[in-house]
């Protein structure tokens, strides 16, 4: 598994395929492997190479100590850019790797071509900022719920009522949640993310074509915020998902990866 150097933070990363680059990046304490499911071998059957790693805080790229900022997932993915000379790259981003997008778009425009910002946000509302309390208040306690309860939780915030009603696919995800546990288990450091900040006339100055995907029963980034979005960039068009909750890109992949490789297609 290579390795490079992005600030002092040693990032693990795979590039595969061959074409123009698309830099994918993940959400919260989430494995770039997740990507490997679905995405990349969209995207590679479409002509381009993908480049994943795991984010500060997701082993086996470094975990270092104390609370991280998203400064600081912006300035290790700039350095993964830059070493790997992938710039001006595409780039997918998903929850808080959207929000890295984002960030990249409006501060380091000539590192981004175009992005697809999925389960993305620019502000939060009330029940969102409750969401964030709540986490940091696990991190901060170091509290530890059981495996079972820890795996319902995520399945009722990450899913679609689609997959919760078919008792097959409930099952088959609440064993998964249970044996590699949540986001906040697996990086707490990630849980002080800053993500509350208001951020929509920012994105007006954003120059790169970005398309939005909101999953339409998405309860952390939901689409009424996914849309504020679309409307503060530019030159931004908006997707919604039906059937899908905060992990669309998995529940639903292939709507998710039509909708990346078509815009990828018409994007300069």
């Amino acid at each position: 598994m290579p390795y490079l150097n992005a600030g002092g933070i040693r990032l693990s990363y795979e590039r595969a395929g061959r074409g123009e680059p698309v830099l994918l990046i993940m959400g919260s304490g989430a494995s770039r492997r997740q990507w490997d499911m679905h995405q990349t071998p969209a995207l590679r059957r479409a002509g381009y190479e993908t480049i994943t790693f795991d984010n500060r805080g997701v082993p086996p790229s470094d975990v270092p100590p104390g609370r991280y900022a998203l400064d600081d997932l912006v300035a290790d993915t700039r350095g993964l850019i830059e070493a790997l000379d992938l710039a001006p790259c595409r780039i997918v981003g998903t929850s808080l790797g959207s929000l890295v997008a984002q960030e990249l778009a409006i501060g380091e425009p000539g590192l981004v071509r175009s992005a697809v910002l999925m389960a993305t946000r620019a502000r939060s509302d009330v029940l969102r900022r409750a969401q964030t309390a709540v986490d940091r208040i696990m991190a901060e306690t170091g509290a530890r719920v059981p495996p079972k309860y820890r795996a319902l939780n995520a399945v009722l915030q990450m899913l679609s009522p689609r997959t919760l009603n078919d008792d097959r696919a409930v099952a088959s995800w609440l064993e998964i949640f249970e044996l590699t546990g949540d986001a906040d288990a697996a990086a707490p450091a990630q849980a002080w993310v800053e993500t509350d900040g208001d951020r929509r006339a920012a994105l007006r100055g954003v120059a790169a074509p970005c398309r939005v995907i909101a999953f339409a029963d998405d309860v952390i980034t939901p689409p009424h915020l996914c849309a504020e979005v679309a409307d503060a960039v530019p030159d931004c068009d908006l997707v919604e998902i039906p059937g899908c909750g905060h992990l669309g890109h998995l529940e639903r992949p292939e709507p998710v990866n039509e909708a990346i490789v078509e815009f990828f297609a018409k994007a300069p």
